[in-house]
């Protein structure tokens, strides 16, 4: 699906689509625009996909969690140009400060208590029907007449 099909859409539908809403679609498009404009300046090859669509592919990648072969069918590019395409995206908005996370310090310092719950869910006992003597004989029993 490309951003032109998609762009008329309500806010309430482009979200339940692509995840975030259009104001924050738009500005990490400004965000991309901008590295995208250095990348060009020191040299940076032509990708096949506007902005628009590799920002969308990226988004339906983290939404709907799609193989990059099948991102990159519905976008008619290849496999390895999908996973650089949703890379490069990824790895621009998380360097940008506007998107990205505080670090582990940051977060160490803030007033706000965090809870935590673990849990250990990798050793469960299987539940199996427990065999007693009187139901092998009673079918042995039975195959022998």
């Amino acid at each position: 699906m490309k951003y032109n099909q998609i762009k008329e859409l309500d806010d309430e539908r482009f979200r339940r689509l692509t995840g975030v809403k259009h104001t924050t679609y738009s500005k990490m498009l400004e965000i991309l625009r901008e590295e995208d404009q250095q990348k060009k300046s020191r040299g940076g090859r032509k990708n096949k996909l506007s902005l628009e669509d590799q920002l969308l592919m990226a988004l339906e990648y983290l939404r709907e969690y799609r193989t990059y072969f099948h991102t990159g069918q519905s976008y008619g590019i290849s496999e390895s140009s999908a996973y650089k395409g949703i890379k490069w995206v990824e790895d621009t908005l998380i360097k940008h400060p506007d998107f990205g996370l505080p670090g582990r310090k940051a977060l160490l310092k803030s007033d706000v208590d965090y809870e935590v719950i673990l849990i250990d869910a990798t050793e469960s006992p299987i539940e199996r029907p427990k065999k007693s003597k009187n139901t092998i004989t009673q079918a042995k029993r039975r195959d022998i007449r």
